[in-house]
Formats: structure tokens, C-alpha cells, sequence
């Protein structure tokens, strides 16, 4: 009963996600013979060299693909990927196959960026579309292989055949394809509150410093205490979180106050609370 509630849940969000893929196949990808992995990528290369509908291709291939998932990686595995495997070649059939823009780089640049957006989002309901993600998990599961491995492998054999198939410059757009989903996805699983945290040190003026960052930027601080690992000197040390865009102008005013303090920067991929969140423009 729980799984049957579960799937009603997460169905709306499903439906929408594979219809992104159907819209980046059929009216980005797919009008310019760039077959990207996958097996929509297998559609597309089935359908040019056989004359056979990538809907139909996609449809057998998934379904095979569910046999093996209820076989080797059993029923809860099966349950979250048979919708989407389902949906995914009734998107291809119905959405038009028709080309958005006769420029190449913008159809690969917005195609794959949909595709990302519409794969990240089954990915977070633990939903799939089937296809190729399904054999890297059952060698996964019967021989420790990697699944980042052997879904890159399979992208990769796929994405060769553009080079046999089409041309040697719908390989290069396929590669550059697949880079630009994997960017788009991982901004998306990793979040898109993106920030910089700062850590500061300074000899003689760390309490200034901290005035200025409480006071006069209105951000939070937090103090550490560390220990300098050749003097063994007890020192404190401070963290702030700030936007990209004010980060430039906070290192201007540490400088200012300590020109010789110790900063280090880096990004992070999420911030919740305590003044964070997706509508602040800090």
C-alpha cells in the first residue's frame, strides 16, 4: 500500500521529467543526428542507419532491459524503473520530432542542458528511465564494478558510433553533449545554493576583522580555535559564508584592515538556514 502511494505521489514529477527527455531528443538532439549515449542516443543511430522509429527501438530495448532489471535486481528495483521505462518511448512517439533551431552548438548546448534537468529529477524521486543505467547496476551488484564506470563506458561505445553512422563532427557535438549534462546534473544534485566559504587568520587584528564581518557586512562568523602545527601557538580562526558576487569585495575589506592575513577560499555546493536560502540575494 505504502509503494502504491509512493508511486501515485512521484508519478506527476515523473511524467514531466521524461517529457523534458522526449522535448531534448525529438526537438534538440534527434534533428541533428547527435546521438549522445543512452538508449535514446541507440534510437537515434537505429533510426538513421535502419529506418526504424527511435520510439520503437527505445520501446523494445526497455522493455528487455525491465526483464533483466526483475531477474538480477529484483522487484523494488523494477517497480521504480518500469513507469519511466514505460513513458519514456511514449515520449518519444508524441512528442514532434521537429527542429527548434537550424543552429547546431545551440540545439546540443539546450538539448542536453533539458536532458540533464529531466534525468535529475528521476534520479531524485529514485525513479528511472530504464535503458542503459540498468546493466552497470547488476554488474554493480554480481561484481563490484562502479556504476559511474560502467555508465561512462556505455555512453562512450554509443557516442563512437556517431563517428561511423553520421560524422566524425557529430562525435565531437555528442561528447560535448554529454559533458554539459553531467555539469547541469551536477549543479542540480548538488544543489544550486552554491556559496563561498572563507576562513581568515590574522596575527594581530583577527578581533577587528570579526567586528567588521558582524557588523559592517551583516554576515555571521564562526571562530576556531587552532594550533600553528610548527610554533604549536594557540590562535583563533574565523569562517564566513558569502555570496560569489560579495566575495571579492570581502577580501578587499580583510585586506584592508590586515594586508598580510592568511585567507583561504572555497566553494560550497549548498547552504541552508541561519539567513540562507534559494530567494535571499546574498
Amino acid at each position: 500500500m505504502k509503494e502504491t502511494k509512493a508511486i501515485v505521489k512521484t508519478l506527476p514529477l515523473v511524467v514531466v521529467a521524461i517529457f523534458l527527455i522526449g522535448v531534448s531528443i525529438n526537438m534538440f538532439l534527434g534533428p541533428h543526428h547527435i546521438a549522445a549515449g543512452g538508449v535514446s542516443g541507440i534510437g537515434i543511430l537505429v533510426e538513421s542507419v535502419f529506418q526504424i522509429d527511435r520510439a520503437l527501438t527505445v520501446l523494445i530495448l526497455n522493455l528487455l532491459m525491465l526483464v533483466l532489471t526483475y531477474i538480477f535486481l529484483g522487484k523494488p528495483v523494477f517497480i521504480n524503473t518500469v513507469i519511466g521505462s514505460m513513458l519514456l518511448p511514449v515520449s518519444l512517439a508524441i512528442v514532434p520530432e521537429v527542429m527548434v533551431t537550424t543552429d547546431i552548438f545551440l540545439s546540443v548546448t539546450f538539448g542536453s542542458a533539458i536532458f540533464a534537468v529531466g534525468v535529475a529529477t528521476l534520479y531524485k524521486i529514485g525513479a528511472s528511465g530504464g535503458g542503459t543505467t540498468i546493466p552497470p547496476l547488476i554488474f554493480k551488484k554480481y561484481f563490484g564494478l562502479n556504476t559511474a564506470i560502467g555508465l561512462f563506458v556505455t555512453d562512450i561505445i554509443i557516442v563512437i558510433f556517431n563517428i561511423f553512422v553520421f560524422s566524425m563532427e557529430a562525435f565531437f557535438y555528442a561528447v560535448l553533449s554529454l559533458i554539459i549534462t553531467s555539469i547541469v546534473m551536477s549543479y542540480i544534485e548538488t544543489g544550486i545554493k552554491r556559496k563561498t566559504a572563507v576562513m581568515i587568520m590574522s596575527q594581530a587584528h583577527t578581533e577587528a576583522i570579526k567586528q567588521t564581518l558582524l557588523h559592517d557586512l551583516n554576515r555571521g562568523v564562526t571562530v576556531f580555535g587552532v594550533t600553528g602545527g610548527y610554533t604549536d601557538e594557540q590562535k583563533n580562526m574565523l569562517m564566513v559564508i558569502v555570496s560569489n558576487q560579495q566575495y571579492q569585495s570581502l577580501l578587499q575589506t580583510i585586506k584592508g584592515i590586515d594586508p598580510d592575513s592568511f585567507v583561504i577560499a572555497y566553494n560550497v555546493s549548498e547552504v541552508h538556514g541561519l539567513g540562507f536560502n534559494y530567494y535571499s540575494v546574498v
